[in-house]
């Protein structure tokens, strides 16, 4: 479930909270512009903002201005933060916006999931500042929902949907609904080069996850939307598990591909593939049994991962695997 639709189901239960959004970033911070997480009245933790002191930094400041109706930028510096269990050190900075999440915008949070469901393009304008706060929603064709903004705001806006752009000035942020199916690459080998090339060029927003630097970095996955780095244990703190992500486990050891396919169970996702012999999948499959994780989690695993084309070079893999990936996607559901 997207965190727009978990703010909706929690304003209906009748929670309230504070929304922490990624507004700006320098340098090497955890995560991307846009990255978000829903702190409830109740001290309950949705999404991530990246994990770690990042995290903590922004939860203080939402339990501390809950029921206030203020929004709050917050800037944290990143320099020698670590954000990870594990050596994880960043530099940077990040400016995170908290803002009040309350039943009088319930109808801005339901457009969005409904843009999100048709993939209908749309912008979130949020504005904030000494005008005070205000939520809306404006589609494609125009149309406004939330709060009013004036015609030439809307305007803007609309061209930011169709640009797929986002833009922070020094009142207001602007950010497209995201319609774009986020892809998290396990494994940064010569499988996962040619995956996160073909997977970009088809739309998903790809992020490759590896514990080596050498091989997880800009200049091998130049088109990648997202590159994390750390032990893959502990890298799934940073990561957002709504129920629409897609998972291709293509690790350099079945050891590491147990590992993660173990965590990744444990969460939603719209799609598990796992690379590997039939021998090799039984035996992690049966270790995972023996654990306690049941044939109905381990069943909905796409193993061995892609459509069978007799793919022999990773390129042809990587073709398999991201045919698979937009049949799922565009199955009806």
């Amino acid at each position: 479930m997207d965190i727009f639709n978990t703010i909706v189901d929690l304003l209906q239960r009748g929670s309230h909270g504070v929304l922490a959004t990624v507004v700006r970033r320098t340098g090497s911070a955890p995560r991307d512009v846009g990255a978000k997480m829903f702190v409830t009245n109740e001290g309950k933790v949705f999404g991530t903002v990246g994990g770690g002191q990042l995290e903590s930094e922004a939860y203080r400041k939402a339990t501390e201005m809950m029921d206030q109706n203020v929004t709050v930028m917050l800037r944290v510096n990143m320099d020698a933060m670590r954000v990870e269990d594990r050596a994880m050190l960043c530099g940077g900075s990040v400016d995170i916006l908290l803002e009040p999440v309350a039943e009088e915008h319930r109808a801005v949070y339901e457009a969005v999931g409904k843009c999100m469901e048709d993939r209908e393009r749309a912008v979130v304008l949020t504005r904030f500042g000494p005008r005070g706060f205000a939520k809306s929603l404006i589609r494609e064709d125009g149309t406004v929902t939330g709060d009013h903004v004036d015609r030439q705001a809307v305007d803007r806006c609309v061209g930011l949907a169709n640009l797929c752009q986002r833009e922070l000035t020094e009142d207001a942020f602007a950010e497209p609904v995201r319609i774009t199916v986020p892809l998290y690459i396990f494994g940064a080998g010569h499988v996962s080069q040619h995956l996160s090339k073909i997977a970009k060029a088809a739309g998903f927003s790809v992020t490759v996850i590896d514990d080596r630097k050498e091989f997880a970095n800009i200049e091998r996955f130049s088109e990648a939307d997202a590159i994390v780095t750390g032990q893959f244990r502990d890298v799934f703190s940073s990561l957002d598990f709504t129920g629409n992500e897609y998972v291709a486990i293509v690790t350099r050891s079945q050891e590491q591909d147990a590992l993660v396919l173990e965590e990744v169970l444990k969460r939603d996702a719209r799609y598990v593939g796992l690379m590997g012999s039939a021998r090799k999948i039984a035996i992690i499959m049966g270790s995972l049994h023996e654990k306690g994780i049941g044939p109905e989690a381990t069943g909905r695993v796409h193993a061995p991962i892609g459509i069978d084309i007799e793919a022999e070079t990773p390129q042809e893999v990587a073709v398999s695997i991201v045919a698979e990936l937009i049949r799922v996607k565009n199955a009806k559901r």
